[in-house]
């Protein structure tokens, strides 16, 4: 199932992020695909802020390929396979370990290292309609929770942080 969600701002896209913080499962790994400025880090920014990592510590991992974060529940991983030249190279960063925790996985650019992506994956495809407008479309993967992304449109439809499972 998939849902695009649109903002029109950076409050919004803070917001977005923060339902996605306290909504995401223990252990989720979140797919990021769309262009360059499109606001994939952005919204990684806001997921780990929401989640307790101080404002400003999150920066694009595109030369060091993965960064760690600490929140207040969970540690964050946020990976950018942009510059790798294949799934190998990504598999060599020890990515199994980080996919089996706890923590919540991003990984930016994952188109390029698909085949190494767990099944069970949330995608969110980001696209740029202008300088502040981007459309977040969220697809639930292999056997991610099939209405997750509903749920996500409707808190942030109204305004809520709680994700309510089932009907929403």
């Amino acid at each position: 199932m998939s849902v695009e969600i649109v903002v029109h701002s950076e409050q919004e896209t803070e917001r977005l992020g923060a339902i996605l913080a306290h909504a995401l499962p223990d252990g989720a790994v979140v797919t990021l695909l769309g262009t360059l400025g499109a606001g994939k880090t952005r919204l990684v920014q806001a997921v780990a802020e929401a989640s307790g990592v101080p404002k400003g510590a999150v920066g694009s991992p595109t030369f060091v390929l993965v960064k760690e974060y600490r929140g207040q529940k969970r540690e964050i991983y946020h990976f950018d396979a942009y510059r790798l030249r294949d799934s190998d190279e990504f598999l060599e960063l020890g990515v199994d370990e980080y996919f089996d925790s706890n923590g919540l996985s991003f990984v930016e650019w994952a188109d390029k290292v698909d085949d190494v992506i767990p099944l069970d994956h949330l995608e969110i495809n980001v696209t740029l309609i202008d300088q502040l407008t981007r459309a977040f479309t969220l697809t639930a993967c292999g056997e991610f929770e099939q209405d997750f992304p509903q749920r996500v449109k409707n808190a942030f439809e109204r305004d809520e942080l709680t994700v309510n499972s089932g009907q929403a």
